[in-house]
């Protein structure tokens, strides 16, 4: 077939009109063969002036265009085109454009470049959705994806499986990760606790407390595992050792933290015979038990509650009688606004078996004594307006119940030593308690025999945490000793307590003396075969190492628990006093007090309640909702502890009711 020319081709004039109002050369449209170039696929060709030219379907800009000819340069213009680039972001194919930020590195702004990374936000996402507590259903709502792409339009949605494998993934990392961490730590004491999920299955929660190398108090939790019933002795034994050796830290263990469950205390006793039998029983076993102390006192007030229930029932039914009605309820705080009371406090009704929540309505009541009878003169059904006495016994139990809210949320602490600040506690309640001993009513007399006859069950005996924590506190050592327990204990014991602890104290700081002295005497050997060029210095380093070892031995020096306690106590301002760190002090006489101050720095880490267990268990319920019930235990794991882990790292503290786990009853 010969190509067309000129004289053979008929024009058809109203196309030639239709192709002229679109810019294309009429000759052109009707005689062009099928371009190959992919560039045509971006370009147009248009007629501008009489010349034909090519356009740019993104910038609309005109380049030069001969039938036939090259188009290298119409290549080199989409390369370099910015409007094309910007319709190609989120595509995997074509030139990209690099997008600038600003870096702000300690208050510097730093121009950089912005290279989207795909494995980093699914990172960060993990991260969020773990530290947060956040479902994972939430990653597939659809205006979680249109916010993450106005933040970014590269943003890939992902599914909630797709999430749950990232989180797994990162567990394991961040896992291995706290495993070398903890390779390089001397001594970690544990707090556990048991709880039960909606889905019915049981968890132990185990946490670890230690010191870091900035003197910081840590705590992980290192296991969040299903306990299957029945939660005998071996069981809970069994579980914990498999834990530890897991975490390959069975050897590094120094105390652990319970719960008075009996079948907690068979469990210990379990442990302890298979450290012993190792040989890796820290302190000769002396401190290994500590009872959590906050339980200790939730059994104590729960007694001493039974004891007098008809003094806070006329107030328990009052507000439970104003509560059940929104009308009842307004007309009360019409009179407590006549009244001009503070209106910050609402009414409040207990859960009897919380001795806080008890405190709490106990306290709102009081403060709104008088509106209870205005109210009483409004309202005829209204029949259980306390008496002036249930006023003034309602007042009693308030105030100390008020003693003992201020004491748990001392103990409860999870930021601060509070081994040191436990037995000045103890000996604030075992005060209040002989004071209302010589109270002439038999309600007062009543709940306190109830209250001493628990303190004296548990606190009979010296609790060696207790009081060799205070000891390590410069502000008390041995004079709050000597002060408190002439009044903790009778007057025919204290005695014998005061000598145990002094000899206690003794023990533990010779066992660091020795572990101490042995790894100078392999330093200096390891020196030694070395380098044998250097014997006849060795020999003069030998004697200073010997001298430095040993100077607490030789006869006329002082040890340094000797020089400590002869020192007199640390007197710090008034406004210092309260916020005083134990661990900065010894932090800062770490030099004065070689091997003391280690000691320290141990006995001052171990935690006296569960509190870090128990506020797994508030996390626990959060992940485990109504709708995620069906979350198997290895992922309510992963999300419990990496969300501690997470959590530690970046400062992030979440809302918690755990205080309120202690005063459940027992």
């Amino acid at each position: 077939m010969s190509r067309p020319t000129k004289a053979n081709i008929v024009i058809d004039m109203e196309d030639v009109d239709k192709d002229d109002e679109m810019g294309i050369d009429a000759t052109e449209a009707k005689t062009s063969r099928k371009k190959r170039s992919v560039v045509w696929k971006e370009f147009e060709i248009i007629t501008n002036s009489g010349d034909m030219k090519a356009r740019c379907n993104h910038c609309k800009h005109n380049l030069a265009y001969k039938k036939g000819g090259a188009t290298t340069h119409l290549k080199r213009h989409l390369k370099l085109c910015t409007p094309r680039k910007a319709t190609l972001v989120g595509k995997d194919k074509g030139p990209k454009q690099s997008l600038l930020s600003f870096d702000v590195t300690e208050g510097d702004e730093m121009l950089s470049i912005f290279k989207y990374d795909k494995g980093k936000v699914r990172e960060e996402l993990v991260k969020m959705f773990v530290v947060h507590e956040y479902p994972f259903r939430m990653v597939e709502h659809e205006f979680f994806t249109k916010f993450c792409r106005s933040l970014n339009p590269k943003y890939e949605p992902i599914k909630r499986q797709t999430l749950k494998h990232d989180c797994m993934k990162m567990y394991i990392s961040e896992k291995e990760s706290l495993k070398l961490a903890l390779a390089g730590i001397n001594k970690i004491s544990l707090t556990s606790d048991l709880w039960t999920s909606n889905q019915s299955i049981g968890y132990m929660c185990l946490t670890g407390h230690f010191m870091d190398s900035e003197w910081k108090l840590q705590k992980r939790i290192l296991n969040f595992c299903p306990l299957e019933p029945p939660h005998t002795r071996l069981a809970i034994a069994d579980s914990i050792s498999e834990c530890l050796i897991d975490w390959g830290i069975e050897d590094k263990i120094s105390t652990i933290t319970l719960d008075n469950a009996s079948s907690n205390d068979l469990a210990v006793r379990v442990l302890k015979e298979n450290f012993e039998a190792k040989e890796k029983l820290h302190f000769g076993g002396k401190i290994f038990h500590v009872r959590c102390c906050a339980h200790i006192l939730n059994l104590m007030v729960q007694d001493g509650l039974t004891e007098i229930r008809d003094v806070i029932e006329n107030i328990r039914e009052s507000v439970k009688y104003l509560k059940l009605s929104p009308s009842r309820l307004y007309k009360f705080n019409e009179i407590v606004k006549s009244l001009k009371l503070s209106t910050s406090k609402r009414l409040i009704l207990d859960v009897p078996t919380r001795w806080n929540s008890t405190y709490a309505m106990l306290e709102c009541a009081l403060e709104n004594k008088s509106v209870f009878s205005r109210y009483k003169e409004r309202d005829y059904n209204y029949k259980w307006l306390p008496s002036d006495e249930d006023w003034k016994r309602a007042a009693e139990v308030s105030k100390f119940l008020e003693v003992i809210n201020d004491v748990t949320k001392v103990f409860s602490g999870r930021k601060y030593p509070t081994s040191n600040l436990f037995l000045r506690q103890i000996w604030k309640v075992r005060k209040m308690l002989n004071d209302m001993s010589t109270d002439n009513r038999d309600f007062v007399k009543r709940m306190t025999l109830k209250m001493k006859e628990k303190f004296d069950k548990y606190w009979g005996e010296c609790n060696l945490v207790m009081a060799i924590g205070a000891v390590l506190d410069p502000r008390y050592k041995m004079k709050l000793i000597l002060y408190s327990f002439p009044k903790i204990y009778p007057a025919d014991d204290f005695q014998r307590h005061i000598d145990d602890v002094r000899e206690s104290l003794e023990f533990l700081y010779k066992e660091y003396l020795s572990v101490d002295s042995q790894i100078n005497s392999s330093m200096s050997s390891a020196t030694y075969d070395s380098n044998p060029s250097q014997a006849k210095k060795q020999k003069i380093d030998d004697f200073d190492e010997w001298v430095i070892t040993n100077s607490d031995i030789i006869p006329g020096n002082k040890s340094e628990i000797d020089m400590y306690l002869d020192e007199g106590v640390y007197k710090p301002g008034n406004e210092e006093y309260e916020d005083f760190d134990a661990l900065n002090w010894w932090k800062a006489n770490s030099l004065k007090f070689r091997h003391l101050s280690k000691m320290a720095r141990d006995i001052l880490s171990i935690p006296i309640t569960t509190v870090a267990s128990e506020s797994a268990f508030s996390a626990g319920g959060r992940v485990l909702d109504q709708y995620r019930s069906s979350l198997k235990p290895e992922t309510v794991q992963a999300l419990i502890c990496m969300g501690d882990w997470l959590r530690q790292d970046f400062g992030v503290e979440l809302a918690s009711n755990v205080e309120n786990e202690f005063m459940q009853e027992g």
